[in-house]
């Protein structure tokens, strides 16, 4: 354990997580305590362990509709543990192939006792559902031209792709225009959310497999 301080709880957590918020907390420590051990997160994020990765993936759960949502690249849980916190009424599929986060995610899912949860070790092209997801979340995985044509056999006709994305991703979606036409997405958008809320915005790429 280093010495370097985790970031203090913002205020704005309570009324992104509500009811929820000490599932947050007991998840945000955990990640604080054993995140650089286990290789989730660097020694330099702690500062900002909340508002650059906890507070960033709950803006988007207002985006996700009840049903089941595929987190692809899951790693720390971040967005897919956080969602999941948020949103107890939507049922998540963690995807992850690394054992190691597995295990972490396993081991999240139990102790906050998530119920909305399932943890599958497997690489997006491997996985295997008995149905089509309704929606796909990842965050810092890929480039859309390789996540895109990653994620759309995932996802049923009508569907939607919820990419967290780096200040980069108007250029990475138009270097995606291939993959963009290939999976037939439609109603393309990129949006910006946690605007004078947070330092760093969440950026989203959302989109609907056709």
């Amino acid at each position: 354990m280093n010495d370097i301080a985790v970031e203090t709880e913002p205020e704005q957590a309570a009324a992104l997580f509500g009811d929820r918020i000490d599932l947050a907390r007991t998840y945000t420590a955990d990640l604080a305590r054993r995140g650089e051990e286990l290789g989730l997160i660097g020694p330099l994020e702690l500062p900002r362990l909340w508002t650059r990765h906890i507070l960033n993936c709950a803006f988007v759960a207002p985006l996700l509709s009840p049903g089941v949502v595929g987190d692809v690249g899951s790693g720390a849980g971040l967005p897919g543990i956080v969602l999941a916190i948020a949103r107890p009424d939507v049922k998540f599929i963690l995807i992850e192939p690394m054992e190691r986060r597995v295990d972490w995610l396993t081991s999240q899912v139990t102790g906050l006792g998530l119920e909305n949860v399932t943890v599958m070790r497997a690489r997006a092209e491997e996985a295997k559902f008995d149905w089509p997801l309704d929606q796909v979340t990842a965050r810092a995985v890929s480039s859309l031209s390789k996540l895109i044509p990653l994620t759309a056999p995932l996802v049923k006709a009508g569907g939607e792709m919820i990419f967290m994305k780096g200040a980069r991703v108007e250029e990475e979606l138009a270097a995606a225009s291939k993959a963009v036409r290939k999976a037939r997405l439609s109603n393309i958008e990129v949006l910006v959310l946690g605007e004078g809320i947070v330092p760093e915005v969440t950026r989203v790429f959302r989109a609907t497999v056709d």
